[in-house]
């Protein structure tokens, strides 16, 4: 069994140095955590992709919020996808959802389409859906993607850990919809790891946990280091 994947927010490129420095096997790129995470510059990407050898997973997202915008606002979006990929991104990040709480499948269909067969993760809309279950359903089709990044519910891991391992047992037995990998981030903590890896999952998402000083300060590679640590520890152990 591979080791359990550790994914970190990274908002530059000493984010990302310090991140591979202290064991993470994939970065998150985003800009403005103010808004939540919106899709970094071109510039930004191509800074980040020459200074690190970790897999890259960038944010698809032009405003704070789940809903996408209008027509012009989704085909800005696209272009910025098709751009990011001719720089050679190869791995996204998206989820919109529509008026109803559900996913908005034209835009995600089309964004799918925009990154053209690039691995992606719908992200936390997931834990703002009207319907988790039938949002997966709705979902299933779509090219490309493998990952759920979620906490189990809006508010957080807390108020989410059952639902992450009920998820984790429904994947595990095949259901469809709950074939793409659980990425656990939104509040989780290392206290929250010996329930969720006995429950089988093994990814994990960290943003504000690798930075003692908050957003306003930088990755620190202890603590990416300890995250790392206590994920390279046998379940049952310690």
């Amino acid at each position: 069994m591979s080791r359990p994947i550790l994914e970190v927010i990274a908002l530059g490129v000493d984010d990302a140095v310090a991140a591979e420095a202290g064991g993470a096997d994939r970065l998150e790129l985003v800009t403005d955590m103010a808004a939540d995470g919106l899709t970094p510059t071109l510039d930004g990407f191509a800074a980040i992709r020459a200074a690190v050898d970790l897999p890259l997973r960038v944010m698809l997202r032009s405003a704070d919020g789940f809903a996408a915008g209008g027509e012009s606002a989704v085909a800005a979006l696209c272009a910025s996808a098709r751009a990011l990929r001719a720089e050679g991104a190869d791995q996204f990040v998206f989820g919109f959802l529509n008026e109803a709480g559900q996913p908005d499948l034209a835009t995600v269909r089309a964004l799918a389409e925009a990154i053209d067969g690039a691995p992606w993760t719908f992200h936390r809309a997931i834990d703002r859906a009207a319907d988790r279950d039938l949002a997966r359903k709705r979902l299933i089709e779509l090219p490309g993607l493998d990952t759920y990044l979620t906490a189990g519910a809006a508010t957080g891991v807390d108020a989410g850990l059952a639902t992450l391992v009920a998820e984790a047992k429904r994947g595990q037995a095949g259901e469809p919809g709950y074939e793409p990998t659980i990425l656990v981030g939104g509040g989780l903590r290392l206290d929250h790891l010996p329930a969720l890896r006995e429950a089988g999952v093994d990814a994990f998402h960290i943003g504000g946990a690798a930075r003692p000083q908050g957003w306003s300060g930088p990755v620190d590679t202890e603590s990416v280091a300890a995250w790392r640590a206590a994920l390279d520890t046998p379940v049952g152990v310690g």
